[in-house]
């Protein structure tokens, strides 16, 4: 997933990419330890500018993945789709002490720029980072998953378990039958 960057000018250049999950290290890392599994390729389409040194890259990402709902526990596949600007410039900034007056210069983490060298950028490490923060934090199968009986483990999507009707109560039940004074 390269550009060469003599191939961009002011105006935006579309790109199109489709590649297996397997290319992305990370990725391919999180599939071997089964955290997911990307049933699709990763198609990225983006639209790319130079201006200087400065290349902007504006795109978004597509692909399936099944993942394990974070409440019932079954496998299930979600499209997974996002959209993602990245900044990539040619020269890191000068080392060393400065001569000029003013505030000091910002760092590249904090001017959201990412560096590269030579007249090709490799979007790989970029796309992967993009598809790994699309990723839901707690995946759900559907809104409403009821999720697993903390008693016994069965699956309350697919009815009732037996142990909720043999349950005693809640141990705050007592304090509905609490009377306050109101004086």
């Amino acid at each position: 997933m390269r550009i060469k960057t003599e191939e961009l000018n002011e105006t935006r250049v579309a790109f199109k990419f489709d590649a297996p999950a397997e290319l992305f290290p990370a990725l391919r890392e999180m599939a071997l330890r089964r955290e997911c599994d990307f049933t699709g390729p990763i198609r990225t389409r983006l639209r790319a500018a130079r201006i200087g040194d400065i290349v902007e890259v504006e795109g978004e990402i597509r692909t399936t993945v099944r993942l394990s709902c974070g409440r019932c526990l079954v496998e299930f596949i979600s499209p997974l789709e996002a959209a993602f600007a990245l900044t990539y410039s040619r020269q890191a900034p000068a080392e060393g002490g400065r001569s000029e007056p003013g505030p000091p210069a910002m760092e590249a983490a904090e001017a959201d720029l990412v560096y590269f060298q030579g007249e090709e950028i490799d979007l790989t490490d970029g796309v992967q980072e993009q598809v790994i923060l699309s990723l839901p934090l707690r995946p759900l199968c559907s809104e409403g998953c009821k999720g697993l009986c903390a008693r016994c483990g069965a699956e309350l999507n697919q009815g009732a378990c037996g142990c909720l009707a043999a349950t005693a109560g809640s141990p705050f039940a007592v304090l509905g039958r609490l009377k306050l004074d109101k004086g």
